[in-house]
């Protein structure tokens, strides 16, 4: 079977998607837990972003759960209150062994330390941290400033990274050639630090043109979360 199979490994019981607003970290993550759904049933997909939850898409929500997959939004989301609190069970499922976790990390450093306070709770020998880049948006765009941003999630958030996943693109407009110049910049990262590339992400329609072009997984991703504008 050929390396880029169109899936993305998720073989941790924790799955933990950061990366900086823009990135597409959150498509990714509900995608993710479609993906997880093939092959398990009890599921929790949480949004750990509170200063801007995505689950305010009540698309995505219904989409999952009709999936059968668990979907924890923060306190208040889908509401007029502009600052939502977690909530409580994200930390009873990452304890709960017999649960897989999908985590979407806020995209600054802010949110970051949002995931630093379920440090305890996190398995150790039992999770990955994807860091989402989209060398598109600013401060991922070069190996110093992306190197630099890497480290100050890391620290706030107290885990490691494990895992890179290229997700550049120009929402419509994006071409071949554009995952490619991203591509370039993951390799890089990867030389730098050591951290494997585990995917390259793309919109439905690209995968064909690419897949003769790269020796790592193409994840190909369905559209999830509408924008609210």
């Amino acid at each position: 079977m050929p390396r880029n199979e169109g899936k993305l490994t998720l073989d941790k019981r924790v799955n933990i998607f950061c990366g900086h607003y823009g990135s597409g970290k959150s498509e990714i993550s509900v995608n993710a837990a479609v993906l997880l759904g093939e092959s398990h049933q009890d599921i929790l997909m949480a949004d750990m972003d509170i200063v801007n939850p995505f689950f305010r898409s009540i698309d995505a929500k219904n989409a999952l759960e009709a999936l059968g997959i668990k979907v924890a939004a923060p306190l208040f989301a889908n509401t007029n209150v502009d600052v939502p609190a977690l909530v409580p069970e994200v930390s009873t499922a990452l304890r709960n062994k017999g649960r897989h976790v999908i985590l979407d990390v806020g995209g600054d450093e802010d949110g970051a330390r949002v995931l630093g306070r379920y440090h305890l709770d996190i398995p150790q020998v039992d999770y990955d941290m994807f860091f989402v880049f989209n060398r598109a948006r600013p401060l991922t765009r070069e190996l110093t400033e992306t190197l630099t941003y890497i480290r100050e999630i890391e620290a706030a958030s107290r885990q490691k990274i494990t895992k890179l996943i290229n997700n550049t693109h120009y929402l419509n407009e994006t071409t071949v050639d554009d995952v490619l110049y991203g591509l370039e910049l993951a390799r890089e990262i990867s030389q730098e630090t050591g951290i494997p590339l585990a995917a390259t992400c793309v919109m439905e329609g690209l995968e064909e043109e690419l897949a003769s072009r790269l020796e790592h997984p193409i994840f190909v991703l369905k559209k999830n979360i509408l924008l609210p504008f």
